[in-house]
């Protein structure tokens, strides 16, 4: 099972399509893939929610997209609430992972891409090394969460084509 995490909270992003994208992409490709959204999830302590996500959606993947805004010049803070609120060793340990972060700027949250590296592998997850960093999302992507360059949808489908041998 894969689990694909849009990494903000934020409603109506675009962090949100493309995580929508990458699901119906893997579910394409024949593999069981669930999207959470972190829109609605408490993530603030170890409640029923959370708790419940975990069993469902975090405990059974066997690999992570994370699609990751840039925030700050990392990724949201939410996002790393959820890492540090859940069980670590049966969440993350020993899975793997691969990574997207989107920009409006010109940097498609390189440096949050990095930052998250460190943090996977500090919890023993095995990331991909094709990062895809995705500048002027506004550019990229239509409000139904169709990709609109033909070359950037190549990088994914590339992309996800190294993750599934991966």
């Amino acid at each position: 099972m894969i689990t694909v995490i849009s990494g903000t909270a934020r409603p109506d992003s675009y962090t949100l399509r493309l995580a929508d994208f990458y699901r119906r992409l893997l579910n394409d490709k024949g593999q069981e893939t669930h999207l959470l959204s972190l829109e609605e999830l408490p993530v603030w302590d170890r409640n029923p929610q959370l708790l419940h996500t975990e069993q469902q959606l975090l405990i059974p993947a066997e690999r992570f997209v994370f699609v990751m805004p840039e925030y700050n010049g990392s990724f949201p803070g939410r996002l790393k609430t959820l890492i540090d609120n859940s069980d670590i060793r049966k969440c993350w340990w020993g899975k793997k992972a691969l990574l997207t972060g989107l920009a409006d700027g010109r940097a498609g949250n390189f440096r949050g891409l990095e930052h998250m590296t460190g943090i996977l592998q500090y919890l023993h997850v095995h990331v991909f090394w094709n990062k895809l960093p995705l500048s002027r999302i506004s550019d990229e992507l239509d409000t139904e969460g169709r990709l609109l360059k033909p070359a950037t949808e190549a990088a994914i489908y590339a992309q996800i084509e190294g993750f599934l041998e991966f």
